[in-house]
């Protein structure tokens, strides 16, 4: 059923249920048909039974039965008997053969060679005749004959009405879903084309479907406008903050060369100089993501031995956590190999990881976690630090997004897990964020450990430092 369209789906449900509601409809008319006709035969024979009593008369002793008594009216058979059970007038059905015992006024079944019967009984008293018995006989099974036929007409038919309904169903489903067929149609134009531009247009209408196209058309319009301000606004920053932060660079080591400037002087240009170079870091996050979401940056793949660069990443960035008295360790399977951008791995592991040493607490532990499940590499950096609120938490890959409460390193431009998700999307991967408030943060990634393609094979150089270290 998975794999089914909804038109399927709602296709299959509609008939399934016109089809239930239809058989359980008939099943229960049937049902109430056959004991309306039953009981209408017994009423009817009762009545015949009641009435023929008019036919009879004494005379002289003798008792008399008019000629109206042997006249069959609805399959009813009239008969008289004596006392003793002796059969006086009347008729019998052919094939009645049983002679079952008087019961005044009671209705009996009697059933033999194929045949079943209603029979009715009444007692008479006469002055000289004395005690008679008037015995009315009518066949049931004629009338659930009756009632098999139709049953089997309704059966004949059922084949028929099942392909009826399907095939409305489907016209129905077809024509009812025409419009999200539209918008979806719409939406993989708009991800093949990155094309924020073009829109649902279905026109004007009042039903649920059609005021979700208006208000998708809305949306498209708000993201358009967002992303073209996003863009403008990376622009403006790349193309005004550049030199004037090279200028800043260039003329704090140009008077740190300066002899005759004062010790506090140079501490005081050291610390332009930090920030100069945080600003310049920003400037060249902000240009990659930029790059990213105009689909420039490309990735360079390489099939490399992904646990021993994993274990370079985690001994550099404990000695950075040494400051903070934090301790790095990594629980990392060995000999794992994964086709990937070194340098952007290493981008990715190390934000994860200093976003743990910068907000955890004094003394406490980052661990890192990385294995092989199936074809995909899962890690995962989990630290015990301040947390994140559920609020802030489906919010923190959001650029420039800083959560004040546990969100207050300065370092941290709030770039760093954008950059993050977008490292794991591009290649293909998935991340998650679990957090608690005051016990800390665990982020897992899953990464395909395959790329398509013929990827070359690369050997990590211990000898050498990390081509990237950043602090997100």
């Amino acid at each position: 059923m998975r794999r089914w369209s909804l038109k399927a789906k709602l296709t299959v449900l509609y008939s399934f249920f016109m089809i239930l509601v239809t058989c359980i409809s008939l099943a229960i008319l049937f049902s109430l048909s056959n004991q309306e006709i039953l009981g209408s035969v017994q009423s009817q024979l009762e009545d015949q039974v009641y009435s023929s009593m008019e036919d009879f008369r004494e005379k002289n002793g003798e008792l008399k039965v008019d000629r109206d008594f042997y006249d069959m009216e609805d399959g009813i058979y009239l008969s008289l008997y004596n006392e003793a059970g002796n059969f006086l007038y009347g008729r019998l059905p052919f094939g009645f053969d049983r002679q079952p015992e008087f019961q005044d006024g009671q209705i009996q079944t009697i059933s033999g060679n194929a045949e079943k019967w209603y029979v009715f009984d009444v007692k008479c008293q006469f002055p000289e005749s004395g005690i008679v018995y008037v015995r009315g006989v009518t066949s049931v099974t004629e009338a659930e004959n009756s009632m098999r036929i139709t049953l089997r007409f309704a059966l004949i038919l059922l084949p028929m009405m099942v392909v009826l309904v399907t095939f409305l169903g489907y016209r129905f489903t077809r024509r009812t879903l025409q419009p999200v067929k539209q918008i979806t149609d719409t939406v993989q134009e708009i991800r093949a084309s990155e094309d924020l531009s073009k829109r649902v247009g279905l026109g004007d209408g009042k039903d649920e479907i059609y005021r979700l196209a208006q208000t998708f058309d809305a949306l498209l319009a708000e993201l358009g406008e967002a992303f073209a301000r996003e863009q403008q606004f990376t622009s403006d920053v790349s193309h005004e903050l550049r030199t004037p932060i090279a200028v800043i660079l260039a003329q704090c080591g140009e008077m740190m060369e300066q002899p005759e400037i004062s010790g506090r002087q140079r501490e005081q240009l050291r610390v332009i100089e930090q920030k100069a170079r945080t600003m310049a870091q920003m400037i060249s996050q902000l240009l990659l993501l930029s790059r990213a979401d105009q689909g420039r940056q490309r990735l360079q793949i390489e099939r490399i031995p992904i646990s021993e660069l994993t274990e370079m990443i985690v001994e550099e960035q404990q000695m950075l956590a040494e400051r903070k008295q934090i301790k790095v360790t990594g629980e990392i399977a060995p000999d794992l190999y994964a086709e990937v951008d070194e340098t952007f791995y290493i981008r990715m592991l190390s934000n994860l990881i200093s976003n743990g040493i910068s907000y955890g607490r004094e003394g406490g532990h980052v661990r890192v976690c990385l294995s092989q499940q199936g074809d995909e590499l899962v890690g995962s950096v989990k630290d015990d630090g301040a947390g994140i609120s559920a609020e802030a938490l489906p919010h923190i890959w959001e650029r420039f997004y800083r959560e004040d409460a546990s969100r207050t390193d300065s370092k941290h431009s709030g770039l760093g897990l954008s950059m993050v998700k977008w490292i794991i999307q591009a290649h293909h991967g998935s991340i998650k964020a679990e957090s608690e408030p005051g016990k800390g943060s665990i982020f897992t990634f899953c990464l395909p450990m395959k790329q398509d393609g013929q990827i070359p094979k690369k050997k990590i150089d211990k000898s050498k430092e990390s081509p990237y270290n950043a602090n997100g």
